[in-house]
């Protein structure tokens, strides 16, 4: 490696744990210096750190007094890669009440091998925090709304409707405006995503504890789908209509047959021309990029294209789908999951009834998960939203940059510093070989494969193994891939393996998506899929909620299943207890 990555924080020696679940799947790639830099205030906590630490006070689980107050604990960035702090994490499993650190585990490791022993330290046991937890669990399991987050929404959505004209800004002005909005609404923004995200996990807890105990383990899947009203699932469902329209028209299908790329000029051209199915086409896509524009691959990252930046991203999705025939419409299998559910829930209350103290939290664990599990989707779009009006002025900033040639790219903004973006127009040349140099120790980075999880110390990153040069084994025909269920269903198709959410085009109608992460990029594609399989996720991954609610089969951490199932291989995928096996090979 020719030099260390330019952002890192100092590790912490007591909590020293670290892990790549969850955060994997959010920041899949090495740290750009202004994502690192941009929440962050002079003492390294900012918005995002003490977003974490500020939900952990309310929810209870710790006190300010526990951590440093001048290093950063729960989010930690080393050899270029971001990692959440297990230890603390691990401590609200072990404070709260009918809890332990290993449920925790059980939500971000499930069987991962190298998981270290929690052990139990002086001052761990907080009795006064527990009781404090116990409040909180209350009020999850009895709050019908969650008002903040509903007027968190309000404000992003106001922030949209009323985005500033920025190309009328001064540059001085667009990067006063930008850390300044960053500032303001981020930490506010995180910190309720965070606190929602762990009291997610109570209601679910509960209803697996139920089931498990009625000798039904696998009606826990079925109980969390169908809950509707999830921010994440909207944009698959918005898309299919949109590929319903394109379906129904010939002069529409005809540009679609052309190819994703340059799709959107060529429809801009074709309404241009007064053709009626495409101007009312791209008058309904407008509005679908009006509110869903934020969404895209890597998306907590400025540097990063969403569907309104690049909108061929998004039609290359609506694409997929307008192949798919009617009945494959996510609304009505969302409303079949739905139905499932009310019939499920009703079912196994009943077998609960004689005891009233169990009937009572089941009941009340499927009305919260109703709650919080589409609260968790919608406080993480909060966040993207506002990270995307932060993008579209960065982008005006990068574009000037280009024109001047002191940018060798519009996204190179990502490659600077906080700091030093507001000091670049002092002396952007000067900045001009570094960018470069940056973007290329940055594509170096992207080709290593970084530890899952580690304590202490991660090693050298001049140990890391290139990605590609990881060995795997790959699987033959009876062979079975043993992955966490996400969505229940069984499904057999042709596994087509996409790498990159730009192209999909090799993904038909009936095959069966697999693939290495999802965000919400990706996510669309599951619509003409007949079941996911992913490479990494977690109980509460973007992927798993999303699949629910489309009613797709899914199965997540099938570790390395984007390099070990053959592509045009037939596959079956048990989305119930997360097998994933080859039938025969192309």
């Amino acid at each position: 490696m020719a030099e260390p990555w330019m952002v890192a924080t100092d590790l912490s020696p007591e909590w020293d744990f670290y892990t790549r679940a969850n955060v994997g799947e959010v920041f899949p790639d090495p740290v750009a210096p202004l994502s690192f830099s941009y929440f962050q205030n002079e003492n390294g906590l900012g918005g995002s750190e003490q977003g974490f630490r500020d939900a952990y006070y309310r929810i209870g689980a710790m006190e300010p007094g526990e951590l440093p107050e001048d290093e950063c604990v729960f989010l930690g960035v080393t050899n270029g890669y971001c990692y959440l702090n297990a230890s603390a994490l691990r401590m609200l499993g072990h404070r709260a009440p009918g809890m332990t650190a290993a449920d925790i585990d059980a939500s971000f490791f499930g069987d991962a091998p190298g998981v270290p022993p929690f052990v139990v330290k002086e001052g761990f046991d907080r009795p006064d925090l527990t009781a404090k937890i116990g409040e909180t669990f209350g009020w999850v399991l009895t709050t019908p709304d969650l008002p903040r987050v509903l007027e968190q929404e309000r404000m992003v959505n106001e922030m949209r409707a009323n985005r500033l004209d920025f190309s009328a800004m001064s540059d001085d002005d667009l990067i006063a405006w930008m850390i300044e909005t960053a500032d303001t609404h981020f930490g506010k923004l995180f910190e309720e995503h965070i606190f929602i995200s762990f009291l997610a996990t109570l209601p679910i807890g509960i209803i697996t504890a139920v089931c498990e105990a009625v000798g039904q383990p696998t009606a826990t899947l079925k109980l969390l789908a169908g809950l509707g009203d999830v921010e994440s699932a909207a944009p698959s469902m918005a898309m299919w209509e949109l590929g319903r329209r394109v379906e129904r028209s010939a002069e529409l299908g005809a540009l679609f047959d052309l190819g994703y790329d340059g799709l959107h000029e060529r429809l801009l051209s074709a309404a241009d021309a007064g053709t009626a199915d495409v101007v009312d086409f791209l008058s309904a896509f407008d509005d679908f990029l009006f509110s869903y524009g934020c969404r895209g691959p890597n998306e907590w990252e400025t540097r990063s294209p969403t569907w309104e930046t690049e909108p061929d991203l998004a039609l290359a999705a609506i694409d997929r789908m307008r192949l798919s025939p009617d009945s494959a419409s996510p609304a009505d299998s969302n409303t079949e999951r739905a139905a499932e559910r009310e019939r499920l829930g009703a079912e196994i209350a009943a077998i609960v009834e004689a005891d009233p103290e169990a009937h009572g939290q089941f009941l009340a664990a499927l009305s919260s998960a109703k709650v919080f599990m589409p609260g968790r989707e919608r406080t993480k779009t909060n966040c993207i939203k506002l990270v995307h009006e932060l993008r579209v002025a960065l982008q005006e900033f990068g574009r000037r940059r280009v024109a001047d040639g002191s940018f060798p790219k519009v996204n190179s903004y990502g490659m600077l510093s906080r700091e030093e973006l507001k000091v670049f127009m002092a002396d952007p040349a000067k900045f001009r070989d570094q960018l470069v140099e940056r973007e290329e120790l940055y594509n170096e980075y992207k080709t290593l494969q970084e530890p899952f999880l580690f304590v202490g110390d991660p090693g050298p990153v001049e140990d890391y193994p290139r990605r590609d040069a990881v060995e795997v084994i790959d699987l033959t025909s009876g062979d079975v891939m043993q992955g966490v269920p996400g969505c229940p269903g069984n499904a057999r198709g042709i596994a087509r393996v996409v790498l990159d959410p730009h192209d999909p085009t090799g993904l038909n109608p009936g095959d069966i998506l697999v693939a290495p992460i999802t965000d919400p990029s990706w996510t669309p594609l599951f619509v003409p899929a007949a079941a996911v399989v992913v490479d990494v996720g977690a109980p509460l991954s973007h992927a798993i909620i999303v699949s629910r609610e489309l009613g797709i089969p899914c199965v997540v951490s099938a570790t390395d299943a984007t390099r070990r199932i053959p592509d045009g291989a037939l596959i079956e995928v048990d989305g119930d207890t997360g097998a994933v096996t080859v039938l025969e090979l192309p």
